[in-house]
């Protein structure tokens, strides 16, 4: 895990954020953390593939966003308010992660300005991935969505389910089978 977290931020960072954290295995279908649930915790993983999904009452999944490697977790809005989440965050395949307890999060954002500048980074990466995929559900038509997520997941496609894949662009799993039956005529 320290070797990940080099990547994006100082050794000295990375001692710091490992002594607050905790290691931890997520299977496969499992969740960090569920809705209804008033989440406490935050995760950097640097292995495995996660997503954030909406589960309707008929049972019905809504695909938010799709998070890669060397990537944050967190049920942000819920955990700053202290109200429940509304939705799942699961593993999609075995992955690794450090887990972080928000009070301890917040107790080192108090003792160093580097960590709220890396907060704003991280919140505006977010923030601009969030604009980007309203964009894309306004005015773009569910191929050139199927296009994108092509481009910008490249071989994540064999990683996970088409329904997964169909849920995340807003469309049946038919019509994603209709999109790629298309493509490769």
């Amino acid at each position: 895990m320290r070797e990940k977290l080099e990547k994006i931020m100082p050794q000295e960072r990375v001692d710091e954020l490992i002594a607050i954290g905790k290691y931890k295995v997520i299977g496969k279908g499992e969740y960090f953390i569920r809705e209804g649930e008033v989440p406490k915790k935050l995760g950097f993983f640097g292995f495995g593939l996660f997503r954030y999904v909406y589960i309707n009452d008929k049972g019905d999944e809504f695909t938010k966003g799709i998070i890669t490697e060397y990537n944050f977790l967190a049920s942000y809005s819920a955990m700053i308010s202290k109200t429940p989440s509304h939705f799942f965050i699961e593993a999609l395949e075995r992955s690794e992660i450090l887990e972080i307890g928000y009070q301890e999060w917040c107790d080192l954002r108090e003792k160093s300005p580097f960590w709220n500048s890396f907060l704003i980074r991280i919140l505006e990466k977010g923030f601009c991935i969030k604009e980007k995929r309203e964009r894309e559900f306004l005015l773009l038509d569910a191929e050139t969505r199927y296009y994108n997520f092509l481009k910008e997941y490249p071989g994540l496609e064999s990683r996970i389910k088409q329904n997964i894949i169909a849920s995340y662009l807003g469309i049946q799993p038919e019509s994603l089978s209709r999109i790629k039956r298309k493509i490769q005529a």
